[in-house]
C-alpha cells in the first residue's frame, strides 16, 4: 500500500466508529469477513495492531477488561499477549483464572473468525480450561484452530495454550465453537 492509499485508509477509518464496522449487525451484514479485513488492513501500520485490538475491546466490551493485544493473526493461527497488572491478579498474587479465560476465549475466537470464510458465523458454545501453574508477568496465548472450508453448520474445536515469559505452559483451554452461515439481512 503506497502513502496515498494508507493517507486515504486513515482518513475513512478516523470516520468511522470501531462499532460502525464491528457492530454485530455490521458482520452478520456484511459479505466480507471484516475481522479479517480489519486485521489485513491494520496490522501492518504503526499501532495498528493496537488499533485492531481496541476495535475488538469495542466490539466486545468485557474482553478489554483484560487490555490485550493480538500480536500474530493468520489463517488458522493466532497469538495474543496480555500484561499481567494488578486488576488482573488474585489474593495469591498471580493472574487470576477468570482473567486466563478471557485471554483463551479472545486468542481462540480471532484465530477462527479470521479463519472463516466471508459467509460464516460462529459462537462458543462451551469451554474448559486447565490451570497448569501460576500465571505471572506477561502471558502470551497462542490458537492453532481448524479452518472452515465452508459455512455449513459444523462444531469445532478450537486449541489454546498460554505461556509465560520462561516459556512454561500455565494454562490450556478448548472452545467448543459452532459455526454456521450468516443469516441473511430481514
Amino acid at each position: 500500500m503506497g502513502f496515498h492509499g494508507l493517507l486515504e485508509l486513515l482518513v475513512q477509518l478516523s470516520r468511522m466508529s470501531p462499532l460502525d464496522y464491528l457492530s454485530p449487525k455490521a458482520i452478520a451484514e456484511s459479505d466480507r469477513n471484516i475481522i479479517r479485513d480489519l486485521w489485513d488492513k491494520l496490522s501492518s501500520l504503526p499501532f495498528g495492531k493496537v488499533a485492531f485490538s481496541r476495535a475488538i475491546g469495542f466490539a466486545a466490551p468485557y474482553t478489554s477488561t483484560i487490555d490485550a493485544r493480538v500480536t500474530t493473526l493468520r489463517t488458522g493461527y493466532a497469538e495474543v499477549e496480555m500484561r499481567d497488572k494488578p486488576s488482573l491478579r488474585n489474593h495469591l498474587a498471580s493472574v487470576h483464572a477468570v482473567a486466563l479465560v478471557n485471554l483463551a476465549e479472545l486468542t481462540g475466537n480471532v484465530a477462527l473468525a479470521y479463519s472463516l470464510p466471508p459467509d460464516g458465523r460462529f459462537i462458543v458454545a462451551g469451554l474448559k480450561i486447565e490451570y497448569l501453574k501460576k500465571s505471572r508477568g506477561l502471558i502470551r496465548a497462542t490458537s492453532e484452530c481448524p479452518v472452515p472450508s465452508s459455512s455449513e453448520r459444523a462444531e469445532y474445536i478450537v486449541p489454546v495454550s498460554m505461556w509465560n515469559r520462561a516459556g512454561e505452559e500455565v494454562a490450556r483451554a478448548e472452545l467448543r465453537s459452532l459455526v454456521g452461515p450468516k443469516r441473511a439481512a430481514s
